[in-house]
């Protein structure tokens, strides 16, 4: 597939990439280099912009052009860190918007920030974390870019021609596709968090720092900022940052059995998640959900019972490091994955499961597990 450009024009009669123009216009050929936005919010850097400078190395590196971290914040102590940290991560230089007006995200300030430094210095690509504030800020810097976007990639990858080919999942997860923005610039991608290992951590001093002026007054701003209300709701879930997973499907049979599920989750001192049917019917809360549509999750212990594991549910969960599957049927799409296939009935193993673990384990040892 292709992107087909800002007004949804179809491509020539005969299809294909091949149909489609490779050269591009002439006001595009100075776009050069990779640029991750580094999303933070009060002080606080996304891990997602991590994992996104991994993949945004590898990128730069195979077009031979300079990785580079956007930083768009308040002035002060955090902002300049966040930027520091990027050097951490792989970044060859980095740009930064620094203004108090920039303290809380706002739509209006952020995609004028972002536009104007990707219209000033012209990046050929353009990475953001699918994250809520990343996919509104991506969408509305690609609408004003008048460029393509790429929402919720599960690869990215350079083609001989050094076009950007970024696939996700079609079809509610059940097909992949690569999409190319051929003809325009930046190519612009956003990826969820752990799709990407996280590149290791390197201490490494400060190379180039670009600064840019944001050019704004707080009454040019539709947008206000009344109070901050934090979420303290604790009962939310941190699926896609836990080390230790366990997961139920539709093959637990009833709402009644998922229990199964959190009881060994507990003794692990994991998190607990569910396939898609199970959100769908009422079972367990979106929150928990694993797959293309749901969390995807790098966990470094995944326990899946009654789970067959279509593609939708395969994408957010095959970065795990030990993936576990239990299921009846042997010839579930899981097992094709999984690095443990147990070919039996979860409502009669998980319960055996917990009991082991409580008798074996004390409270403390899941980081023993973790790690």
């Amino acid at each position: 597939m292709m992107s087909t450009g800002p007004k949804g024009a179809a491509p020539a009669a005969g299809g294909g990439r091949a149909a489609t123009k490779r050269e591009l216009p002439e006001r595009f050929k100075a776009y050069k280099h990779v640029w991750v936005f580094i999303e933070q919010e009060r002080g606080v850097v996304h891990p997602v912009s991590w994992e996104l400078m991994g993949a945004g190395r590898r990128l730069a590196d195979k077009l031979n052009v300079d990785l580079a971290a956007v930083v768009i914040g308040p002035v002060g102590e955090t902002t300049e860190q966040a930027v520091a940290e990027s050097f951490c991560y792989g970044a060859d230089l980095a740009y930064i918007v620094a203004d108090h007006l920039l303290a809380d995200y706002r739509n209006e300030s952020y995609t004028k920030a972002l536009s104007e430094l990707v219209n000033t210095y012209k990046p050929e690509i353009l990475l953001l974390g699918a994250t809520t504030l990343g996919r509104d800020l991506a969408g509305s810097v690609a609408t004003t870019l008048l460029t393509g976007l790429t929402a919720d990639c599960t690869e990215l990858d350079v083609d001989p021609d050094g076009s950007l080919a970024a696939t996700r999942p079609t079809f509610g997860g059940s097909l992949l596709c690569t999409i190319y923005t051929l003809n325009y610039r930046p190519q612009m991608a956003t990826v969820r968090p752990r799709v990407m290992p996280t590149p290791e951590r390197v201490t490494c001093a400060i190379w180039r720092v670009i600064s840019h002026p944001l050019g704004l007054v707080e009454e040019d701003i539709v947008t206000k900022v009344l109070s901050f209300l934090p979420d303290r709701d604790s009962k939310k879930s941190n699926l896609a940052y836990a080390d230790v997973v366990v997961a139920g499907g539709l093959g637990l049979g009833s709402p009644e059995n998922f229990q199964l599920v959190q009881q060994l989750a507990d003794v692990l001192g994991a998190e607990y998640g569910c396939s898609r049917p199970l959100v769908q019917k009422g079972w367990v809360t979106s929150d928990r959900q694993i797959g293309q549509t749901g969390k995807t999750i790098r966990p470094k212990l995944y326990i899946a019972a009654g789970i067959s594991g279509a593609i939708q549910h395969r994408v957010g969960v095959e970065g795990g490091d030990l993936i576990v599957a239990i299921n009846t049927d042997k010839n579930a799409p899981i097992f094709d994955f999984a690095h443990i296939g147990i070919v039996t009935d979860a409502i009669r193993l998980l319960p055996a499961l917990t009991s082991a673990f409580r008798a074996r384990l004390s409270p403390h040892s899941h980081d023993r597990i973790a790690g």
